[in-house]
C-alpha cells in the first residue's frame, strides 16, 4: 500500500501558478479544496493538469431539512464532478439531526454516491452529523456500506479529551476509513497551535496511533492506495497572538511538517 499525500488549499493566498508548483516540488500527489462561488473550474482543471495532480473535491450540504441537505449534497456532487475527483470529502448533514433524521439522510446520501458513481468520504466533523464518536458508531452500525473521512481532531475538541478510553469506536471507524485529515486536535480546540512544539506531544502521538489503526485496517481491505491531507486551518483555527492577530506559526510550514513526518512514518509502520 502507497501514502498519497494531498495538499488542501485552505489559507492559500498566493496565486495558485506559483504554489502548485511549489507543492508538486515538495511531493505531493493531489490537491484538495471545495468551489468557491463563481469558481473558475476550467482554470482549475487546467492546472491540475499542467502539473499532474490528482484531485479531491470537498462539498458541504446544507439546508433546514434532511430533504434540503440531501438537495445540497446532490448539486454539489454534480458541480464538482466536472474536475474528475478521486474521491469526494463532504460535510453532511447537521448536528441537530435526530438519529432518525441522520439515518434517512445518509440512505438517501447513498444513493446519489451510487448514481454519481464517485467515492465519497463523509467527514467527522463538528457541527455535522458525524460530529462526535457515539453518534458515528450508530450510523455505522445500521448502515455500514457508509465510507468515512476521519479527522479526530473534532472528536478530541467535542469531547474535550484524547479519547483513549475509545479505542474500540475508533478502530470501527477506521474499518470504514477512505481518507484522512491529518489535523492534531486538543481538549480545547481542534487545531494545536503547533503540532512540533513539545507540549503539544501526548496529542500528536494520539492521533498518530489512531490512524496507524486506519492504515493497518486498511492494508487488511486490499488499499492499494491510502490518502491523507495535513489538513491544518489558518486563523481563526491556528492560533493568533492577542491584539495583533499574528499568526503563532507558518500554516505552510506546519502543514509540510505534518506530511514530511507522516511519508517517513508510514514505511516504518508498513515494515
Amino acid at each position: 500500500m502507497n501514502l498519497q499525500l494531498y495538499r488542501h488549499l485552505w489559507g492559500v493566498t498566493e496565486p495558485r501558478s506559483q504554489t502548485f508548483p511549489q507543492f508538486k516540488a515538495f511531493g505531493y500527489a493531489g490537491i484538495e479544496t471545495g468551489l468557491a462561488a463563481g469558481e473558475d473550474k476550467g482554470a482549475l482543471r487546467g492546472l491540475l493538469q499542467e502539473h499532474n495532480f490528482a484531485f479531491i473535491g470537498q462539498i458541504f450540504s446544507s439546508g433546514d431539512s434532511v430533504r434540503e441537505h440531501l438537495k445540497s449534497f446532490g448539486r454539489s456532487i454534480d458541480a464538482i464532478r466536472e474536475l474528475s475527483p478521486v474521491l469526494i470529502n463532504s460535510h453532511s448533514g447537521a448536528d441537530a439531526f435526530s438519529r432518525d433524521d441522520s439515518l434517512e439522510f445518509f440512505r438517501g446520501a447513498l444513493e446519489i454516491e451510487k448514481a454519481a458513481g464517485i467515492p465519497v468520504a463523509h467527514e467527522t466533523h463538528r457541527g455535522r452529523i458525524l460530529f462526535n464518536p457515539w453518534i458515528t458508531q450508530f450510523v455505522l452500525s445500521e448502515l455500514p456500506e457508509l465510507q468515512i473521512c476521519a479527522d479526530f481532531s473534532h472528536f478530541v475538541c467535542v469531547c474535550e479529551r484524547l479519547l483513549t478510553t475509545e479505542l474500540e469506536i475508533i478502530q470501527q471507524i477506521a474499518e470504514h476509513t477512505l481518507h484522512i485529515h491529518a489535523r492534531v486536535g486538543y481538549e480545547e480546540g481542534p487545531q494545536v497551535p503547533d503540532p512540533r512544539a513539545p507540549e503539544f506531544a501526548p496529542h500528536l502521538k494520539a492521533h498518530e496511533v489512531w490512524w496507524d489503526l486506519i492504515w493497518s485496517t486498511q492494508r487488511k481491505r486490499g488499499f492499494k492506495t491510502s490518502t491523507l491531507t495535513p489538513e491544518f486551518g489558518p486563523p481563526p483555527y491556528l492560533s493568533t497572538l492577542p491584539y495583533t492577530g499574528i499568526p503563532v506559526a507558518k500554516l505552510g510550514e506546519i502543514c509540510d511538517w505534518q506530511a514530511a513526518r507522516q511519508r517517513l512514518r508510514f514505511p516504518q509502520l508498513r515494515s
